[in-house]
């Protein structure tokens, strides 16, 4: 079955998931203001305000992905959505409240209701997400999907990432590019998965597979990249794709500095007791250094020394190697830092000084840089832009994310960079706080260039 059949359904619910959410905030604060239930300027604002951040937050933490994400992803994520449009509702409610009734002053009226309200929209949320999977499912099988590979490509892991959504897609069958009957076997699926195929591999099997109008999927190439990132532009009668040279351009980075600035200068207020916490514990542990410098390349191949929270054993402290799984040179202070990632929250300072920016390519480190570049010569591209704290790695990949897939993560941010994209990135690293496991697995001491990255619906 295809997935366009499968929308009305989700599409009902996102809708009326918005709608109760509404409902129980306008149910809870008519209590004291009983002119919300009529249409009135207040009425209206409040509304207004409340739906627009809904879907600002939507756009920026996902919504009822009913049939794509796990309900437990789906509850956290749609709480965060839930939360800053009751802020934004709220506030605009106590300010259409400054009236001569509390002498022309804002107040902010109540605000223990707001945790009350926002009790109650995560029930509803609970409700919706587990009973529209459950709903979903009962209704939409499995799709019978083909996996199109090389022969002789390491494919196993990223298969199991694929077995993982067992309930969207059911694995029928494997095939080669070199196999004689792979048109037949395109044509016998719903869907078509394209694994690591260059682009001249997967061009005739796509053209083949779209003109039977099958779902398609395919993992990304620097050239997909580019042309995701550029715009459409016409030559008369020619139809083209304009790659501009350099995204970022000069106002622009500007306006990201004066903002990694303001950031980074209200960041180190706001967790410095977190900070002299973080501190004075890894000194009581060992007595060893609190902090640790390592020099990691940025913008234009510049190396400079990153500072970080000591989580490793002194006497070990300074070889250079990726973390393993289970590996003994980490600290018990230093496990809780890197599993919070307090561990990099005197990064800070180094986005103060304009080492780095708060958004940006992870700052990998300088061996790891020269070992990725002889297996992958397009990985010297990720230094277009400067190495950020956080960034379209660090919030979608993991540790051990592949240095292909680093790469296309990073591309695709310097390709498509805005400030609007750097303020969603900075409020998903929200989501990456609270799921810490997503961003801090380690490599495996057996194989350290092949990870798995889970994401179950």
């Amino acid at each position: 079955m295809s997935y366009r059949s499968r929308r009305p359904l989700s599409y009902c619910l996102r809708v009326l998931t918005a709608i109760l959410c509404a409902v129980c905030f306008y149910a809870f604060f008519s209590l004291g203001n009983p002119y919300l239930l009529v249409i009135n300027r207040t009425s209206v604002i409040v509304g207004m305000s409340f739906f627009l951040v809904y879907a600002w937050m939507v756009s920026v933490y996902g919504g009822l992905d009913i049939g794509t994400r796990k309900s437990r992803s789906i509850v956290f994520s749609m709480s965060l959505v839930v939360f800053f449009a009751d802020l934004a509702a709220h506030l605009f409610l106590c300010i259409m409240d400054v009236t001569i009734i509390n002498n022309g002053r804002f107040v902010y009226e109540r605000p223990l209701l707001l945790f009350a309200v926002l009790a109650m929209q995560i029930l509803i949320i609970i409700g919706m997400a587990y009973g529209g999977n459950w709903l979903y499912f009962l209704r939409c099988p499995p799709q019978r999907c083909l996996v199109v590979v090389r022969r002789g490509d390491r494919y196993e892991d990223w298969l199991k990432k694929i077995q993982r959504f067992r309930k969207q897609y059911e694995i029928a069958h494997i095939a080669y590019t070199d196999d004689p009957d792979l048109f037949g076997q395109i044509e016998a699926a719903e869907a078509v998965f394209f694994y690591n195929l260059v682009e001249s591999e997967r061009a005739p099997l796509l053209t083949y597979a779209y003109q039977l109008h099958k779902d398609l999927y395919y993992s990304m190439e620097l050239s997909d990249v580019v042309s995701l990132g550029g715009k459409q532009t016409f030559f008369d009668d020619t139809a083209m794709i304009f790659a501009e040279a350099d995204k970022m351009a000069e106002r622009t980075l500007v306006l990201k500095r004066i903002m990694d600035i303001m950031i980074s200068l209200f960041g180190i207020l706001i967790t410095s007791p977190l900070l002299l916490g973080s501190a004075i514990a890894i000194r009581a542990e060992d007595g060893g250094d609190i902090f640790y410098r390592q020099e990691r390349a940025t913008y234009g191949g510049r190396v400079f020394s990153i500072v970080k929270f000591r989580s490793m054993r002194p006497e070990v402290g300074e070889i250079h190697r990726s973390v393993t799984s289970g590996d003994d040179r980490i600290t018990k202070v230093g496990r809780v830092l890197r599993k919070f990632r307090l561990d990099e929250l005197p990064q800070l300072f180094n986005v103060l000084r304009g080492d780095m920016s708060i958004v940006g390519p992870r700052p990998e480190m300088l061996e790891n840089v020269e070992k990725y570049t002889q297996d992958l010569p397009q990985f010297s591209y990720r230094l277009r832009a400067k190495a950020g704290l956080t960034g379209m790695a660090q919030v979608y990949g993991r540790y051990n994310t592949t240095p292909k897939d680093k790469l296309i993560f990073d591309m695709y941010y310097i390709e498509n960079y805005s400030l609007w994209l750097d303020i969603k990135l900075i409020l998903r690293t929200v989501m990456v706080l609270f799921t810490p496991e997503r961003s801090t697995e380690a490599f495996s001491t057996e194989e350290q260039k092949a990870p798995e990255k889970e994401e179950e619906p």
